[in-house]
Formats: structure tokens, C-alpha cells, sequence
């Protein structure tokens, strides 16, 4: 067992967006990281070099793996978590290790093949976007914590380290609280870009429309986090400006997708949001 107070020495399996971050953010506090552990494939192994290099780690392959540490951490997309755990099921004695992965929808059975072996696991999943040119900080950033006891009590205290905030996750909640997630990011990006398609509409090029919007999306979110969602709501609706709205839908005729994601976010709006007029605005936009 490790003393009370000491560090665990840890190994990223999986060299990817997930797995950097990871990586350079448990060196950043004060972790060891022994292992980079990648597929047996040119370009992953060429990933886990160079991320290897960058927090004095040594970079293995699956099949060569030594595992000599006290947390392994899986950064590999969902579909491989399983399989992953499977294949190294055997190559070490997993008994008082502890095993992380980080799938937001999938809960810690995932690797019931290590836990099965003796390994405390949990899986521990950052709310935080992971682009390809991009290595967040993870100071201050929510992880959803789920799985056994030990491995969770390791895992709130890496968090705590990063600056973050652990809290609890239920299993059954996982798929629900990933679908929360991709409103935060990813469908967040989708209404963005769908709004560059209105620009376009209005006679501006796409990187026009993200050099111009981004002003407006700042205060937007500023005004998010400092006055909530009804202080933050603005523009037709706000005003019950019917009209408005009615304009709005017969220039999106020209782009019926955008026309789509309008009357679904007008909907929910109406439903979450302030808003004066309120049947006068349905009626729009059901017509």
C-alpha cells in the first residue's frame, strides 16, 4: 500500500488528445509518469515518443508493457476500453493497483476484466473539450467520479491536485450526464457553425462570420456566468417581437437546416427562458 501521503507513479495508456492532457497536466502536479502505452501502430507509437519525451516517461507498446506503477490510466476512445483492459489483463499482478478511465458515458465495469484481477477502478471523466491543437489546463474543471471505493478516494485526491472538482456520478446517470456534456461543447460548436451558414446568407464568408461573432459570443458567455440564463437571454423573444421571429423563418427558407436548429432552439427557449408575448410567438412559429 502507498504511504499516506505519497504520490502514485502512473501509466497513460493511450497517447492521444485525451491522453496529453493527462499526461502534462499530472506532471504539472508533481505526478510521475513511468509509461506512455500505445497501439502497435506507426502513427500511435510515434504520439506516445513524443509525449513520452515531454514528461520523462518511457514509450511501450501494448504487447510490451510493463505496468510497474500504482495507477494506470486509460485515455482510449470508448470503444477500446474494454478490449484494452482485456488484453493487458495478464501482463501484471493487478491486485492493489488502481485503474482510471475516462469515458463520460461508460461507466468504471468497463474494466471489470481488472477489477476482477484485483484492481480498484473507477472511471473519471473531465468536463473539458479536448481539441487536436489544443492542451487545456484542468485547474478548475468538474470530473464525474464513479467505481470503487479506493480508486475514487485516489481519484479525488489527483483532482483536488489538478485544481479541479471531483464529484459523485451514478452509473445508471453516465449516458444522461454525457448528453449534458455534448451541449456544453460539441453541439455548442454545431450551433456556431450553423449560424456561420446564416452569415453566409447575409454576404459574409464563413471566416468572416467567426471573426464577427466572436465579440457577441464572449459577452454572451460572460453574461452566462455572471446573470444566469434569464439574465443573459436577449433579443426578440426577451421583447416578444413576433414579427421579428416571423422574418427570421422566411429567410431561413434559404438554409432549411438552419431552420431546423432555429425552431428548436426558439422552442426550448420559449420553455426555459423569459420571454414576453409568449403565444404570439408560439403562433410564429408554427406558422
Amino acid at each position: 500500500m502507498l504511504p499516506a501521503m505519497a504520490k502514485p507513479t502512473i501509466a497513460i495508456v493511450g497517447p492521444g488528445r485525451l491522453g496529453r492532457a493527462l499526461a502534462q497536466e499530472l506532471r504539472r502536479a508533481g505526478y510521475s509518469i513511468s509509461e506512455i502505452i500505445s497501439r502497435n501502430t506507426a502513427a500511435s507509437k510515434r504520439k506516445a515518443r513524443q509525449l513520452a519525451r515531454k514528461v520523462g516517461a518511457r514509450a511501450s507498446t501494448s504487447d510490451g508493457a510493463r505496468l510497474h506503477t500504482d495507477l494506470v490510466w486509460f485515455g482510449v476512445p470508448d470503444r477500446e476500453i474494454a478490449s484494452s483492459s482485456r488484453q493487458l489483463a495478464s501482463a501484471v499482478v493487478w491486485k492493489k493497483k488502481t485503474v482510471f478511465h475516462s469515458s463520460g458515458a461508460l461507466a468504471s465495469d468497463e474494466l471489470k476484466a481488472l477489477r476482477q484481477q484485483g484492481a480498484a477502478v473507477a472511471s473519471v471523466h473531465p468536463l473539458m473539450t479536448f481539441a487536436s491543437r489544443s492542451v487545456p489546463s484542468l485547474k478548475g474543471v468538474p470530473f464525474a467520479v464513479e467505481g470503487d471505493a479506493a480508486a475514487v478516494r485516489m481519484a479525488r485526491r489527483i483532482v483536488r491536485d489538478f485544481g479541479g472538482e471531483a464529484f459523485p456520478i451514478r452509473k445508471q446517470h453516465k449516458s444522461a450526464y454525457h448528453a449534458w456534456g455534448a451541449f456544453t461543447s460539441p453541439l455548442l460548436v454545431a450551433t456556431l457553425v450553423t449560424g456561420e451558414q446564416m452569415a453566409r446568407a447575409a454576404g459574409l464568408s464563413a471566416v468572416e462570420a467567426r471573426k464577427k461573432m466572436l465579440p457577441i459570443i464572449r459577452q454572451t458567455i460572460a453574461n452566462y456566468e455572471a446573470l444566469g440564463p434569464a439574465g443573459a437571454f436577449s433579443g426578440p423573444f426577451v421583447r416578444g417581437d413576433a414579427e421579428t421571429v416571423r422574418k427570421h423563418l422566411q429567410v431561413l427558407r434559404k438554409v432549411p437546416q438552419a431552420r431546423d436548429v432555429y425552431l428548436a432552439l426558439a422552442r426550448a427557449a420559449l420553455r426555459y427562458l423569459p420571454a414576453t408575448n409568449r403565444r404570439k410567438l408560439k403562433k410564429a412559429l408554427e406558422t
